[in-house]
C-alpha cells in the first residue's frame, strides 16, 4: 500500500511538469506536433489530479507508519512545490500579466520617444498606438476603438501584432494566455475552452475548432509616424505594476535582444530573420526585410494582384498596399509623400490633390522567418533579380 502513496505524489509532479512543458518554450517541447496531447492533458487535469490524491491517501497511514517521516514529508514538500511553481509562477499567464489599469497619453504627455515602435489601429474618428515594448510583455491588451471592443495582441517569440474583434460567433469572449504551440502565443476562450492561435486568430483545437476571430487593419508603425498621421491620437501608457517587465524589452522592439528566444538575426532567411508577410485570399508571400531595407520600394504581384510595399524615411515604419498595373512609386518625398506617375500620395494611398484612392492599403505584417513560415506553410518567397 505503501508505494500508492509515493506513486500518487511523483505522478502529481511529474504530470504538473508535463501539463507545462508542451506548452511553454522548453527545450524540445515546441518542435513536436504534441497539440492534442497538451490539450487532452490540461483538459483532465482535475481527473488525473484526482486520482493522483487518492493514491496518496491510499497509501498514507502506511507510509507514516515508518519511523523515518523525514523521506514521505520530504516528497510531499517537493510535490506541493512543483504544484505551485506550475500553477502559480511558470504559467503563462501568471509569467505574462495583462495591464492592472489601462491608460493613454496625448502626443504632448506621452515619455515614450519619438523612435518607439507601435501598433497602430484607427477609425475615422479614433486613434490609438500600443508600444511593442509593452505589448510584448502583456501578450494581451483588451480596450475599446471608437466603441468597438478590440483584443491586441502580441507574440515576442513570433514578433507578431495582430488585433482581432473578441467575437466568437457573434459574442463577446474574454480570453487567457494558455500557452504556446510551435512558439506562438496560445489563448483560451472562457466559454469553451478552445486554444486560439496568436498568429492567426483561429481556434486550433476545442469545441470550437475552425472558428477565426475578425481581424482589424493594423499598422507598424514609429510613434513620431503615428502623431504625424494621427495628431490627436493616443498611445497606450506604460502599466504602473509593470515597469520592471519593460526594461527588459527596450532593446527588443528593435531587433538588439539577446535572448535566444526573441532575439533577431540580421541575415536573411534565417530562422530569426525579419519579413515583412503579406495575405491575399488563399495565398501569402514573404518579403526579405533587408531587401525592403536597401530598396526602399518593392513591386511585386501575388498571383495577378500587382502590389507594393514602402518603407518610410524613419526606416522602420512601412506600408504594403494593392496598386494599378501601371502605378509605380518612384520616390519618396519630405513628408512621407509618395511618388506615383503625376500624382503624389500620403500614407494612406490617396491622392493629396483630388483625396482620390490611387493604392488601397493591405495588411502586412514584420515577423520572425521561422513564424510567418509555420503558419503559412505554403507562402511564397520574393527573391529581388
Amino acid at each position: 500500500m505503501k508505494a500508492f502513496f509515493y506513486i500518487g505524489l511523483i505522478g502529481l509532479a511529474l504530470y504538473e511538469f508535463v501539463r507545462v512543458y508542451f506548452i511553454m518554450p522548453m527545450p524540445g517541447s515546441q518542435q513536436w506536433d504534441s497539440l492534442a496531447f497538451a490539450y487532452a492533458f490540461h483538459s483532465y487535469r482535475w481527473i488525473i489530479r484526482g486520482m493522483m490524491i487518492v493514491f496518496i491517501l491510499i497509501g498514507a497511514k502506511k507510509a507514516f507508519s515508518t519511523k523515518r517521516k523525514v523521506v514521505p514529508i520530504g516528497l510531499i514538500l517537493f510535490s506541493l512545490t512543483i504544484y505551485f511553481l506550475f500553477n502559480f509562477r511558470l504559467s503563462a499567464e501568471k509569467m505574462f500579466l495583462e495591464p492592472s489599469q489601462l491608460s493613454f497619453s496625448t502626443q504632448e504627455s506621452t515619455t515614450l520617444a519619438d523612435s518607439s515602435l507601435v501598433i497602430a489601429v484607427s477609425t475615422a474618428h479614433e486613434a490609438k498606438a500600443y508600444p511593442i515594448r509593452y505589448i510584448a510583455y502583456h501578450h494581451q491588451v483588451r480596450d475599446e476603438l471608437a466603441g468597438k471592443e478590440i483584443m491586441v495582441t502580441y507574440c515576442s517569440v513570433c514578433r507578431s501584432g495582430r488585433v482581432f474583434e473578441p467575437l466568437v460567433k457573434g459574442r463577446s469572449e474574454k480570453f487567457r494566455l494558455v500557452g504556446m504551440d510551435h512558439f506562438n502565443a496560445m489563448f483560451e476562450d472562457q466559454t469553451t475552452g478552445s486554444w486560439w492561435q496568436q498568429a492567426n486568430g483561429e481556434a486550433i483545437i476545442g469545441p470550437l475548432k475552425g472558428e477565426s476571430l475578425p481581424e482589424l487593419e493594423s499598422t507598424q508603425l514609429t510613434l513620431a509616424k503615428f502623431f504625424s498621421l494621427y495628431p490627436s491620437g493616443q498611445v497606450m501608457a506604460a502599466d504602473p505594476n509593470s515597469l520592471h517587465q519593460y526594461d527588459s524589452l527596450g532593446k527588443y522592439e528593435f531587433g538588439l535582444s539577446q535572448s535566444k528566444l526573441t532575439g533577431t538575426d540580421s541575415l536573411s532567411w534565417t530562422e530569426k530573420s525579419w519579413v515583412i508577410g503579406i495575405r491575399l485570399g488563399d495565398k501569402s508571400k514573404a518579403y526579405d526585410w533587408n531587401d525592403l531595407l536597401a530598396n526602399q520600394i518593392i513591386h511585386d504581384k501575388m498571383g495577378d494582384v500587382p502590389l507594393v510595399i514602402v518603407l518610410f524615411r524613419d526606416q522602420q515604419s512601412f506600408k504594403a498596399y494593392l496598386r494599378e498595373e501601371n502605378t509605380q512609386i518612384m520616390k519618396i518625398l519630405e513628408g512621407d509623400l509618395l511618388v506615383a506617375g503625376k500624382d503624389t500620395l500620403d500614407f494612406h494611398g490617396t491622392n493629396v490633390r483630388f483625396g482620390e484612392q490611387v493604392l488601397v492599403p493591405l495588411l502586412a505584417y514584420q515577423e520572425f522567418w521561422h513564424s510567418w513560415r509555420t503558419f503559412n506553410p505554403t507562402t511564397e518567397v520574393y527573391k529581388n533579380n
